[in-house]
């Protein structure tokens, strides 16, 4: 049996805000991918196969369920950015003190949720 150490396991570590700014870093783009892009791809098929398909892409998704995966769409979006900007922001050296690095991985979810609403506040009062 060799002596070298072993990787800790998951439940030494302490949970913070960086943990989950991660994981929702990961699910957000995740989703923008897969979901993203099925939507992207629906629309632009909707688009090149003619008005009844076109109308029947915006019906759906100008119902309450369609509306609902937009949203989740634009969440994703501005969290994934505002999460990506924090990571540019160490992958240049800065950030990495304890209270900031804390704090932007605060501010960065939070910032995701502010856009998001500011987004389709402009959206739906217009």
């Amino acid at each position: 049996m060799s002596n070298r150490p072993l990787s800790p396991h998951l439940g030494i570590w302490k949970w913070g805000p960086h943990m989950l700014t991660s994981i929702l870093h990961r699910v957000t783009g995740d989703s923008l991918a897969l979901v993203g892009l099925g939507v992207f791809l629906w629309w632009l098929g909707a688009m090149a196969s003619g008005p009844e398909a076109y109308e029947t892409f915006a019906a759906i998704m100008g119902s309450p369920i369609g509306i609902i995966v937009l949203i989740g769409l634009s969440w994703a979006f501005f969290s994934h950015m505002m999460s990506g900007l924090r990571h540019f922001v160490l992958d240049i050296g800065a950030g990495y003190e304890l209270d900031t690095n804390k704090t932007w991985a605060i501010v960065a979810p939070v910032l995701g949720v502010v856009l998001t609403v500011v987004f389709w506040a402009v959206i739906f009062l217009k």
